[in-house]
């Protein structure tokens, strides 16, 4: 198949392009958020292909995969055919709902014809899904093998812009955990936190490739996952593939996907 899909989440559209199709990836000179083409942190196959805007209305496309609600519009634009009833669409939701939970109503909650596609039972659980036909498709990653040696006494954390996010990522949480041990956090921005009082001991680390976050994890002594209300993270399930020992809060989907000899899960 020839499926279309953005670059919007890295960790797991590597794991969604490693799949026997070929992949359209929208790519502006920009490389701005509808644009970026190709992953410069992450290893992709040579099946995926970097494609313009321009070339889209004239592309061979079998399948519309939709991350985000302004791509219904945007590809209906660029493809000049309507995802759903020109061209079969499914929508992959990679996030919690917000605002007033459980009442939130999911964008595609008035559809039929596109597929809503969850990314764990938590999330189809609490999101109003409306009369759209849903689906549960686990997160999946390529197991990066067991080489856990803990030989730092150092936690390490994966946070993309903790200082943006907060109280949702659990950031306020961090300095808890420095007071024990330092406290390396790797991700977009995560340099950000020792600009900010009270983050003695907390040590932030950009632009990361995912062999070298999985290298840098295997020697820390703990795992630290403080998020409150997020789906299930990749780099968690990437720790715990490692044999990194997880410290987790009991939120979400963590207590489904973590099990008890892998660390320890609580909200105490």
């Amino acid at each position: 198949m020839r499926i279309m899909c953005w670059h919007v989440h890295g960790s797991w559209m590597t794991s969604f392009v490693q799949g026997p199709h070929t992949y359209l990836v929208p790519t502006a000179e920009d490389r701005g958020p509808d644009g970026r083409g190709r992953a410069d942190t992450y290893e992709w196959p040579d099946t995926v292909l970097e494609i313009s805007p321009a070339q889209l209305a004239d592309a061979e496309v079998d399948l519309v995969v939709l991350q985000r609600p302004h791509e219904l519009a945007l590809a209906e634009q660029w493809l000049r055919r309507r995802p759903g009833i020109d061209l079969p669409a499914v929508y992959v939701e990679h996030n919690t709902p917000k605002g007033e939970v459980p009442n939130t109503r999911h964008p595609m909650a008035g559809r039929d014809d596109i597929r809503l596609v969850h990314v764990t039972y938590f999330n189809q659980l609490m999101w109003d899904n409306g009369r759209a036909a849903t689906a549960v498709i686990e997160h999946g990653i390529g197991d990066p093998g067991l080489r856990y040696v803990g030989t730092q006494a150092r936690i390490g954390a994966a946070i993309n812009e903790p200082h943006r996010r907060g109280r949702v990522v659990g950031t306020d949480v961090l300095p808890r955990f420095a007071r024990l041990a330092p406290l390396d956090v790797y991700g977009i921005a995560a340099s950000r936190l020792v600009q900010e009082p009270g983050y003695d001991n907390v040590y932030g680390h950009d632009d990361l490739t995912q062999p070298q976050l999985h290298e840098a994890l295997a020697i820390r002594r703990v795992y630290l996952h403080p998020f409150r209300w997020t789906s299930l993270g990749l780099s968690l399930l990437e720790a715990a593939a490692l044999g990194v020992p997880i410290v987790a809060l009991a939120m979400t989907e963590v207590v489904e996907a973590i099990p008890r000899d892998a660390g320890v899960v609580s909200n105490n």
